[in-house]
């Protein structure tokens, strides 16, 4: 990974490591300038700069995709994070935002899953736009079993506290924005949870 300031890559990875494990951008700073002395916007500018061009998952059987939504809110306007993940080592197989929940957002982004992973049984909450996304993708759908239910929630439970205070820290500015800082964030975000996460034997 390069770096404007040149700095080695085994701080640059162990201050993401310090973030994504629940710690502010000042507080990482904090602990990381005990070592190497960089300031929070150094974090900040790391997470912008390493992009994971594809999220990275454990190659393991994959037995079906849970597959949920969830609103959260970006400045003055909420968008939604669509997830899936694999029941039994919990990864997380796909993300993606869009400003709008419909049968066209979730063909597209099963239809990316299924590219990548292939086609699998859909497990989802029962939101009207899944079993129209997936008999035209024809891809076998169900509800959550109350398993499939209590992991796809702590996932996403997850996901939404480190969200939560989101724009403090990284407030876009730019009129029409795209979201582009947030997708950014989100890929590393998934690509440390990916690492961090215990396999189930």
């Amino acid at each position: 990974m390069n770096t404007r300031n040149k700095t080695p890559s085994k701080y640059v990875y162990y201050g993401l490591h310090l973030y994504f494990s629940g710690l502010s951008l000042r507080k990482t700073s904090e602990r990381l300038s005990q070592i190497y002395k960089r300031n929070h916007v150094s974090i900040w500018n790391w997470i912008q700069k390493y992009k994971p061009l594809k999220i990275r998952v454990r190659k393991r059987k994959i037995l079906e995709y849970i597959v949920d939504e969830t609103l959260i809110k970006i400045g003055s306007e909420y968008i939604w994070i669509w997830v899936a993940i694999e029941p039994e080592n919990r990864q997380i197989l796909a993300l993606t935002i869009s400003k709008e929940r419909n049968m066209f957002v979730a063909e597209r982004f099963l239809s990316g899953l299924i590219r990548i992973h292939g086609k699998h049984a859909i497990s989802t909450d029962g939101g009207t736009w899944y079993p129209q996304a997936c008999r035209f993708l024809g891809l076998e759908h169900h509800i959550h079993s109350s398993f499939e239910k209590s992991i796809i929630e702590r996932t996403m439970q997850y996901i939404k506290d480190r969200t939560e205070s989101f724009d403090d820290y990284f407030p876009c500015r730019m009129k029409n924005c795209k979201l582009k800082h947030v997708q950014n964030w989100l890929r590393v975000f998934v690509d440390y949870y990916n690492k961090e996460i215990k396999p189930v034997k």
